[in-house]
């Protein structure tokens, strides 16, 4: 899953050097914090949210795949 983030993410961006993924689990729960440059955030997210909302639909598909429940955070670089 954590795998599937970074590339959707990577292929959306300016500067893939900046995509960062990180997943925190918890028994089947699994939390997938999105991280890019400031600049390509709105790239990211998309219209509405819509690019956001993709993603985490594509995400919560393939958790259930696997057995498993997902959530997508997007977070603001530090």
């Amino acid at each position: 899953m954590k795998e599937l983030i970074q590339f959707i993410a990577t292929s959306l961006v300016d500067d893939p050097t900046e995509v960062s993924v990180s997943e925190v689990s918890r028994g089947s729960q699994s939390t997938l914090k999105l991280q890019v440059a400031k600049e390509d955030m709105g790239r990211v997210i998309g219209r509405n949210g819509r690019v956001a909302g993709a993603m985490r639909q594509l995400l919560r598909v393939s958790a259930a795949q696997e057995g498993r429940r997902a959530t997508l955070n997007i977070v603001d670089p530090e």
